[in-house]
């Protein structure tokens, strides 16, 4: 007998957030799903909304079966920030404003910036997704576990 996935309104839902929504937030978001499956909502948005999705980025996440090729930059919904259950901003230039009725404390991931130490291009981006990888791993169990 298989297991049917839970309902939509009992997942708990995650709003991942970046400046343009082309790395680091759809990063995150690909390897939840590719961690979680159906079992958490997920979903990505950027303060600033780039054009598209950052290649380096995307083949980063495929070397580890995740996949963002469905992904595009979009802007923050607020009745998303509202709902979800988890706000995390990855990195420190994306700022997020609280909205009335929100229910997540927004959270911060300060992730690890190869280009300081001058890692650059599909290296970089490696670092970068082995680093949101670790978090994402966590916050599965955190989510899963209640």
């Amino acid at each position: 007998m298989t297991a049917t996935p839970p309902a939509e309104a009992s997942r708990p839902s995650v709003l991942f957030v970046c400046v343009k929504n082309g790395g680091k937030s759809q990063m995150a978001a690909a390897l939840l799903r590719r961690r979680a499956g159906e079992a958490i909502e997920v979903h990505s948005a950027g303060t600033r909304p780039g054009w598209a999705i950052n290649g380096l980025s995307a083949e980063a996440v495929a070397e580890v079966g995740a996949d963002m090729s469905e992904g595009s930059p979009k802007p923050i919904d607020p009745e998303l920030l509202r709902r979800a259950d988890r706000v995390i901003v990855l990195g420190a230039e994306a700022h997020v404003e609280p909205v009335e009725g929100m229910r997540a404390e927004i959270e911060t991931w300060h992730t690890d910036e190869p280009s300081e130490r001058g890692i650059e291009g599909i290296e970089r981006m490696r670092l970068v997704r082995d680093d949101i990888d670790a978090r994402v791993e966590e916050l599965v169990g955190a989510l899963t576990e209640r």
